[in-house]
């Protein structure tokens, strides 16, 4: 699935990894009480909430085709990834998101740059691609952006507690040197900057994402 509209010279395009019931509502939205979720379910099913009031989520990719650069912001899940703990992520062999890449006319191998707002698993899981056993970047010719900060602070909790999507998502990238870190004031071109908006993650950076305003959590 994808949508595409322009604005000005830009192109972007939306592609759609999974949308699904994901957690209950009353657990994922600080401060919101039964009294408060019952005034407003009508209107949030069935596309926003399921019937056992759990908040249904979009996970997606969104490509920015500037003059200069075709830009792929975030990574969505990713297929092979190790994810027991979060069941519809788990070992998927689905070809949805490259589907979804072929839909508008491109090949990973006309992604030139991958700008991960942060690097949480469900935005860092089609960085790479398992081949004959290794990990490897996906996206051939693209430089990787990764905020400093960001990664450091990532880099630092695998050390203490191995994390797989670090392991087999980012890691793999910043071995291959494909990795520019860049800080949260970085200008790409004319057309794309980056605006921080920590809380999140430690450096999360929008880029006209549509990324989630949420606090922080390690595990989303």
């Amino acid at each position: 699935m994808s949508t595409t509209f322009r604005i000005g010279d830009l192109t972007i395009h939306r592609i759609v990894e999974m949308e699904i019931p994901f957690r209950p509502a009353l657990a994922f939205i600080p401060g919101l009480t039964p009294e408060l979720l019952a005034e407003n379910r009508s209107w949030m099913r069935p596309h926003a909430l399921d019937t056992e009031d759990r908040l249904i989520v979009c996970f997606q990719s969104y490509i920015v085709q500037t003059p200069h650069h075709t830009i792929l912001v975030d990574s969505c899940i990713g297929n092979d990834k190790d994810r027991p703990q979060y069941p519809p992520f788990h070992n998927r062999t689905d070809d949805t998101w490259t589907r979804g890449l072929a839909a508008i006319g491109l090949t990973v191998a006309d992604i030139d740059i991958v700008m991960c707002t942060h690097l949480h698993t469900d935005h860092v899981g089609w960085n790479t691609r398992l081949e004959n056993g290794r990990w490897v970047p996906t996206f051939p010719n693209a430089r990787y952006l990764f905020s400093a900060k960001e990664l450091a602070y990532w880099m630092d909790r695998n050390a203490a507690t191995p994390l797989a999507y670090i392991q087999d998502s980012v890691l793999p990238i910043v071995e291959a040197k494909r990795c520019d870190l860049v800080a949260s004031d970085h200008v790409l071109d004319d057309h794309v900057r980056l605006l921080p908006t920590p809380g999140h993650t430690p450096d999360h950076l929008p880029c006209n994402s549509g990324a989630e305003r949420r606090p922080f959590s390690p595990a989303t």
